[in-house]
């Protein structure tokens, strides 16, 4: 079994389901402004995310210590190489994290609107440099060999390519449309229309940025799995978009979280198929045999991956049961009679 390249499967599914339950969380801030026309519609909001939101961050975390472990090389060199878009992230969730805690702790109208913005900003950021990050991986970054492993050299404005940016504004309107979605799902009356509508506006964009980004993507890896992949996502996407329209709200948020779990795979497809892969990270400027990271130069010990396999088998069905067990006891609708009960 080539372990390696199994573990970067892992590491993939692990940030395949970060992005999907944590996406609809971004979208969900995002949509904070736009459907939270009162303190009740704002909490509703709030409290639909409530119970889950910091569960499925678990998947990151999970997912960065599967990466330490696994891949060093490919730690070192992304966390150092993307080092400062990366402190604002977690500043951003950190905010955002801390908003959701502090707002109701004062009667205060102006104080819970500073907490709003902070929850706003705390997605938004999150939101466009994961996008920006996933896609300078796909794209390649500058890199030169260091000391057996390798140094990422272009700095901040080089991974702000046309093509990452065109990533993170994809990322930032279907994280938008996935979160608008899951509102029309756990929400009732005005606030649940309001969502659907917001939600078929924010397909549409994505559709249109989506077909720009995937196509991107296509044209510099017209290979079949990335193209199978990216059709897919597109599909899954517009299938959302006339479920959403259908008011199929169950089946809506099933296509956007498949078009997310898609999207992220067809960049990670274009790491497998590249010339000289599969990579983790690959070089935009090959200097002489050095092309980048692989899966083979980038991981640990075959011994190492073999431990890790086995703590996989049986700490990944824990984990997913726990967060499974979680949706189904919070699944019902937020009602706005709840949450004045609750106040």
């Amino acid at each position: 079994m080539d372990l390696p390249l199994v573990w970067f499967a892992i590491v993939g599914l692990m940030f395949v389901a970060y992005f999907v339950l944590d996406g609809f969380d971004f979208g969900v801030g995002l949509s904070l402004p736009i459907l939270g026309r009162t303190d009740g519609e704002r909490r509703r909001i709030i409290n639909a995310i409530g119970p889950v939101w910091d569960l499925n961050e678990t998947w990151v975390i999970v997912a960065g210590a599967a990466l330490f472990a696994a891949f060093p090389e490919w730690y070192a060199t992304m966390f150092s190489g993307f080092f400062h878009a990366l402190v604002v992230l977690l500043l951003g969730l950190i905010v955002r994290a801390v908003s959701f805690e502090f707002r109701h702790q004062r009667d205060s109208a102006r104080w819970r609107a500073g907490w709003d913005a902070c929850i706003v900003a705390g997605s938004a950021i999150p939101a466009v440099i994961w996008g920006v990050a996933f896609a300078n991986l796909a794209q390649g970054v500058p890199m030169e060999p260091h000391q057996g492993g390798a140094l990422v050299t272009g700095g901040l404005l080089a991974l702000l390519s046309p093509y990452a940016l065109l990533g993170g504004a994809t990322t930032l309107v279907l994280f938008l449309a996935h979160g608008a979605v899951f509102l029309s799902l756990k929400t009732d009356g005005e606030l649940k229309a309001s969502a659907h509508r917001l939600a078929g506006r924010a397909l549409l964009g994505a559709l249109a940025l989506a077909a720009l980004f995937l196509g991107w993507t296509v044209v510099q890896h017209p290979s079949p799995l990335v193209v199978v992949l990216a059709v897919l996502a597109a599909l899954t996407l517009a299938g959302a978009w006339l479920a959403n329209r259908a008011e199929r709200d169950g089946r809506a948020f099933a296509l956007t979280a498949a078009t997310v779990a898609l999207a992220v795979g067809t960049l990670l497809a274009t790491l497998l198929v590249r010339e000289g892969g599969p990579f983790v990270m690959p070089a935009s400027n090959p200097v002489g045999d050095f092309v980048g990271l692989t899966v083979a130069n980038a991981s640990s010990s075959p011994y190492t991956l073999e431990v890790m396999t086995w703590a996989a088998v049986f700490s990944l069905p824990v984990i997913a049961a726990y967060q499974i067990w979680t949706y189904w006891v919070f699944r019902k609708r937020i009602t706005a009679a709840h949450v004045e009960a609750a106040h």
